[in-house]
């Protein structure tokens, strides 16, 4: 099958190969023509491998080992485009240096098309310029061999499209072979026999059932279309399968045919006419309709349907099986049942009922069968299609050998499980194909982080590229699209937004499924068990070594590797030895992912000289990078999880031009990792996790002012070392409000000697009242904080922000004027020592006469929390009233009503001993649902007294 990975990467490698030779080859005698013919042959190539991909034309094994070979040769005239162009970037950082050998070095790889007339700065490097010429020589010829070699083979890709049949579905089932699924099947019946609202507004409900192929949705309504309570509910009752292509007309006629079984040929080929006939077959009839396996989101396809089917009575139902919950929502489903994968016992007897024919089979083989049976995880269709395999199967050496074999090695199991996954893949397009088969690299079971996971594609340059829009955008995308297809399962969400996955794992059956259209590719290595594979092209590794294995040095023939995932917890020493040569051989590595408990990343790191990812997982104990890691120019992410070790980057890093991420792991009690002056140069920063200023002395560290050009960061920036600011102009120099792509903001200020205490409370109000937070910030949390006040300014910055944190500020006696933010929905103040009393400035109100001037005060606030207030004893505040005020005539006018915190649903109030009572306000905010006070003896005592209060105190300690 040809990989979807050519399609693509062929465009951008014959623009690139073209360009590097016109503009920098010239010089050399005869390259022009050689590149020329290159050129030539990148379209031909390129307009046959789009065919084949789209065809799924590749069967033959002779076509199979030819597109291999090419596809090789991509690999390498990638790797030449890639180690000229960083010579160029090189080369510029050294004259930037004032390296005088780089004087005449060219400026840095532009994306424009530039001039093909060579100037006097094409002498550089001229080593590598013939080296270069060389190279792409020799490839030219291994073209023109691969060429003849295909009309040698009579390998031919224009032949008719190889189409991937979509099963036909019908309703029967023999309900007696359905196994598990009770609590699924209860809710799918209660939703179709509920009588339903009143109030509904159409006559009929939508029911989608949603999950991944083999997982048994078609089974499912199979068994709730044959119940005898869904067949008596409903008058007429229609089972249609959908499928893809989505054709209207079709659709339409299958469901007349289904409605009126005794109806005539349909030859009508307009489709309102095709409607009108649905319209008047369901008239005053409660209906049943099944759409099973329905692909298509495009809701204009769905609305002429919506509309026709609104005849039938009230109380009419229409059950939808597909794979992509965005089919649910576009039909306006009432009710999605996203089925899982079955129970180990269940799947065990799925599989045994189909592969034991005798009770003496079963009590011969049942050990065998239950370890095959769990090689299912859960899959319906995997449990059956395994089953009808042994079925013919007696003896225990045919069931071992089973046992011992890789899944998809097996030809009978490959055609009952691979139509439906592949489906699911060809609705991708070829750039996503290349991600998800990517992911065969990490274990099963692995649990991706999606923010890792989609910068690792980026390194690959799996992403296709589009005007005005981030990479990292589209690899988002990208991701959400492999989620809904249920390439992906069990999600974890942000806590804050229950609506974007952070994380997730895949099922076994589809990581294997990734690792059958990748075998070439990707391999997984256990150095506990003999290799026996050639590793010469693999391109992604995951290498795991126990401590008491010795890693094969047949590795080390993967000179093409573009990934390796090193995973280990032990041989630290050896481990380094590992590394070490593994930067000497692996010199194509894109990504590199470290898990192993190495102390030290050797110099040779700067072999490395195409990778664009590194991680650094929190068992290594490495503390620092050596300097040569700066040579790493086309790194695009750093991302270190062992802050635990973790102490400094490396001096040189402003030669890092082309990074994007620098990411810590987010950890409160290790943030003392030093940051070299010059990271302010790295303007193409997206990510900054986090930024620790250097001490005021100087001695190491950058300052604030290195921010001053990151105007490109995304996300949340964490600023630790805030005291450290003694000069108010390295806060102006900051410029935070320059930095409009900022969502979120920290800044910490760490505790110094209290013998200073009066020079830290001036020198901190004095900076905070410098910085210009950025314009569009959502989330600001402030910690440990000196100064005794917040000046104005401040505030009027902050209208835009939804969660705003205050913490251990212990000089300040007053909160801040906040109940005039606008959209504020979340609100924690904890550790205010000085804080007595809480009163209408909190509010946002400056003078009590003027009350009836503030109509709604927190007019969005959901959650507040006050924490460690050890001195707080009062809290007052106004009435929430409606006053009414007379002009001058003595006239009554409209009262003036004051609400505050009307949205307000949560309070929590932890360690706050002294304070004795809470306003009014609070316990009449109309939405309040929680409120928990704990360890605060005063209120504990108040607020148990009466019912009346009590019935909204959801827990009191």
């Amino acid at each position: 099958m040809a990989d979807a990975i050519l399609t693509d990467l062929f465009k951008e490698v014959g623009k690139i190969v073209f360009q590097v030779a016109k503009q920098e080859i010239k010089l050399l005698v005869g390259v022009d023509v050689e590149v020329q013919k290159l050129q030539d042959r990148l379209g031909f190539i390129k307009a046959m491998l789009d065919d084949a991909e789209e065809r799924h034309a590749v069967k033959r094994r002779a076509e199979k080992l030819w597109l291999e070979q090419l596809q090789n040769l991509y690999y390498e005239m990638d790797d030449i485009v890639d180690t000229w162009n960083t010579a160029r970037i090189r080369a510029e950082i050294e004259k930037e240096e004032g390296n005088p050998a780089a004087t005449n070095a060219p400026a840095v790889v532009k994306k424009e098309v530039c001039s093909f007339v060579p100037s006097p700065s094409c002498c550089f490097n001229l080593p590598l310029r013939h080296d270069v010429g060389r190279m792409i020589r020799k490839l030219n010829e291994k073209l023109d061999m691969i060429v003849k070699d295909k009309a040698t083979y009579g390998i031919d890709f224009n032949r008719q499209p190889d189409v991937v049949e979509r099963p036909i579905t019908t309703s029967f089932v023999d309900v007696s072979h359905i196994i598990g699924r009770d609590y699924y099947r209860y809710d799918l019946l209660r939703n179709l026999l509920d009588v339903g609202s009143l109030e509904e507004t159409n006559s009929y409900r939508v029911i989608s059932l949603v999950g991944m192929g083999g997982i048994g949705k078609t089974t499912l309504a199979q068994l709730a279309y044959n119940h005898h309570d869904v067949q008596s509910h409903f008058q007429n009752i229609t089972w249609v399968c959908v499928s893809d292509p989505f054709d209207q007309c079709k659709v339409a006629k299958a469901i007349i045919k289904a409605f009126n079984p005794e109806a005539g040929p349909l030859n009508d080929t307009e489709l309102q006419t095709l409607l009108c006939k649905i319209h008047d077959l369901i008239k005053d009839k409660k209906f049943f309709l099944v759409l099973d396996d329905v692909w298509t989101e495009d809701s204009k396809m769905w609305e002429p349907f919506k509309f026709a089917l609104e005849n039938g009575v009230h109380g009419s139902r229409i059950l939808v099986t597909t794979r992509k919950p965005k089919v649910a929502e576009m039909l306006g489903s009432a009710a999605t049942i996203n089925l899982e994968v079955l129970s180990k016992e269940d799947c065990w007897l799925i599989f045994s009922k189909i592969a034991f024919s005798t009770e003496e089979k079963l009590e011969c083989l049942e050990d065998l069968g239950r370890k095959l049976a769990s090689k299912c995880k859960g899959l319906p269709l995997a449990a059956k299609t395994l089953g009808s395999l042994m079925q013919n199967k007696s003896s225990r050496e045919q069931w071992n050998n089973i046992l011992d074999s890789r899944m998809w090695e097996l030809e009978d199991f490959q055609k009952g499980i691979l139509t439906p996954l592949l489906l699911s893949y060809y609705e991708l397009p070829s750039t996503m194909r290349r991600c998800f088969s990517s992911c065969a690299v990490f274990p099963k079971d692995h649990l991706f982080s999606r923010g890792q996971l989609v910068l690792h594609w980026i390194a690959q340059e799996y992403i296709e590229s589009k005007a005005n829009m981030e990479l990292e955008v589209i690899a988002e995308e990208y991701f959400e699209k492999l989620a809904i297809l249920s390439f992906f399962q069990d999600f974890e969400k942000d806590k804050d937004n229950d609506d974007k996955i952070i994380g997730c794992k895949m099922h076994d059956m589809v990581h294997d499924f990734a690792q059958f259209m990748s075998k070439n590719e990707s391999l997984q290595i256990d150095c506990d068990k003999k290799l026996e594979i050639d590793c010469q092209f693999t391109r992604h590794l995951h290498l795991e070594i126990s401590k008491e294995m010795q890693c094969p040095d047949s590795i080390y023939s993967a000179k093409c590797l573009r990934t390796l995932f090193l995973l280990s917890h032990g041989m630290r020493y050896e481990l380094g030895m590992l590394l070490s040569n593994s930067f000497r051989h692996f010199k194509c590595l894109r990504t590199l992912i470290l898990d192993c408990p190495i102390e030290e990343l050797p110099g040779t790191v700067e072999n490395l000289t195409h990778l664009r990812f590194l991680f650094i997982s929190e068992n290594v104990k490495i503390k620092e990078f050596p300097e040569t890691f700066c040579n790493l120019c086309n790194l695009q992410t750093l991302k270190i999880d062992n802050l635990g070790y973790f102490k400094k980057l490396p001096g040189g890093m402003s030669k890092q031009i082309n990074l994007r991420h620098l990411i810590f792991k987010d950890h409160f009690f290790f943030n003392d990792v030093v940051f070299p002056k010059g990271i302010g140069k790295l303007i193409g920063l997206r990510t900054l996790s986090k930024f620790n200023i250097g001490d005021k002395n100087d001695r190491e560290g950058c300052k604030l002012g290195e921010l001053k050009n990151l105007n490109q960061l995304r996300g949340t920036l964490k600023i630790y070392g805030m005291e450290n600011v003694v000069n108010v102009d390295e806060a102006h120099n900051a410029q935070l409000k320059d930095k409009i792509h900022l969502s979120g903001l920290v800044l910490v200020f760490e505790e110094r000697a209290f013998h200073k205490r009066e020079e830290r409370m001036e020198n901190d109000v004095k900076v905070l009242t410098a910085l210009e937070p950025p314009p569009n910030l959502q989330y600001l949390k402030i910690s440990g904080y000196m100064g005794n006040t917040i000046y104005p300014n401040w505030m009027m910055s902050w209208t835009t922000l939804k969660e705003l944190e205050l913490t251990e500020f212990q000089n300040l006696e007053h909160l801040p004027c906040l109940g005039q933010l606008p959209f504020l929905e979340v609100l924690v103040i904890d550790g205010l020592d000085n804080v007595k009393k809480v009163a209408d400035e909190f509010l946002g109100i400056e003078d009590s006469k003027n009350k009836k001037d503030y109509n709604i005060i927190f007019p969005n606030l959901k959650s507040l929390r006050f924490q460690g207030m050890t001195n707080w004893e009062e809290w007052i505040g106004m009435e929430v009233t409606g006053e009414e005020e007379e002009n001058d005539n003595g006239i009554v006018t409209n009262p003036i009503i004051t609400k505050i915190m009307p949205r307000l649903q949560s309070l929590n109030i932890f360690c706050c001993n002294k304070l004795k009572s809470l306003p009014n306000y609070l316990l009449t905010a109309p939405s309040l649902k929680e409120l928990v006070i704990l360890y605060s003896r005063l209120l504990r005592e108040r607020y148990r007294r009466t019912r009346e209060d009590r019935h909204k105190i959801s827990h009191i300690s």
